[in-house]
């Protein structure tokens, strides 16, 4: 299940890209406070946020991880690019931890459960912290061959794969060059990167992170499923619809995780909009007679 250790390079890297990102994230309020939020921060917080997050969900989560829909070869890169925006990982590293997850969801073996310590108050606020971030810094690292051989095989991933570290460097300088460029100096270079750097990348991951920590332990259960998954309304927008997880768990392969009336699914919505243009192929969109077997009634 696992192939080896982290680096001590790699766990001091990773401390970096957690901690770094939260202390900006913590600034921000006195940051725009000060100096004020230019339009120009503005578009490109919101702008790099929405590429990297539907790059996460659409691309790494449905098309990559459950295979919710099939997509065209440039199409398929373009998500595997935007996915490493949000440096959360290279594509096949980040499918692999995502599938041991449903493999051993809330038991032994899953690599970011928030019961791992017990259910008690405190282990169970130690498991959120651990769910929540502490898991990356798990010197433990999954076999790629084992839970994702077909990424593995296929060049193209390969290669973004091999691109991640200059792609993690592109997410966060191009907010700093436009942000010079347009203003023409260096304090827009500087906001640029805080704004659509930093802050950024710090509140998609604390949004990613809350559906592997909130979303097993807060939240709505409305459809059977062999774990804790949880559907937590608050985090439906930022996530994409990621936060309605008790119901992707219920039915990993669907393109579609906000089932119900009112849960709004921009990734869903997004991967319509694909198929409409043709770009993607053989969707698995929910099926009424699937869910309402696994509807829980009260």
């Amino acid at each position: 299940m696992l192939e080896g250790t982290q680096s001590t390079g790699a766990l001091v890297m990773l401390w970096v890209f957690v901690a770094a990102p939260f202390v900006a994230l913590l600034a921000a309020v006195p940051v725009a406070w000060g100096w004020g939020l230019s339009v120009l921060d503005t578009a490109l917080l919101v702008g790099g946020y929405l590429v990297a997050i539907a790059g996460v969900t659409v691309g790494f989560h449905r098309h990559l991880t459950h295979g919710s829909f099939k997509a065209v070869r440039p199409l398929r890169i373009a998500l595997a690019v935007a996915g490493s925006f949000a440096i959360e990982g290279a594509p096949t590293k980040w499918v692999a931890d995502h599938r041991r997850h449903h493999a051993f969801t809330d038991r032994d073996g899953d690599p970011h459960s928030p019961w791992r310590y017990g259910t008690s108050v405190g282990a169970l606020a130690k498991g959120l912290l651990y769910a929540h971030c502490g898991w990356l810094l798990n010197q433990e690292i999954t076999n790629k061959a084992r839970f994702a051989p077909d990424l593995v095989a296929d060049r193209d991933i390969r290669i973004v794969d091999r691109l991640f570290a200059p792609l993690l460097a592109l997410s966060l300088l191009a907010p700093a060059a436009i942000g010079g460029l347009v203003t023409g100096s260096w304090t827009g270079a500087l906001t640029g990167f805080f704004w659509g750097g930093l802050v950024r990348m710090a509140l998609l991951h604390h949004v990613t992170w809350s559906v592997n920590s909130i979303c097993h332990v807060v939240g709505e259960r409305p459809f059977a499923s062999k774990d804790k998954a949880t559907n937590f309304w608050p985090l439906a927008l930022l996530s994409f619809g990621e936060s309605w997880h008790n119901s992707h768990h219920a039915d990993p392969t669907g393109a579609r995780h906000g089932v119900l009336r009112g849960q709004l699914d921009p990734a869903a919505r997004l991967i319509w909009l694909f198929e409409r243009f043709g770009w993607v192929r053989d969707v698995r969109w929910p099926d009424p007679a699937r869910l309402a077997a696994k509807r829980i009634t009260t």
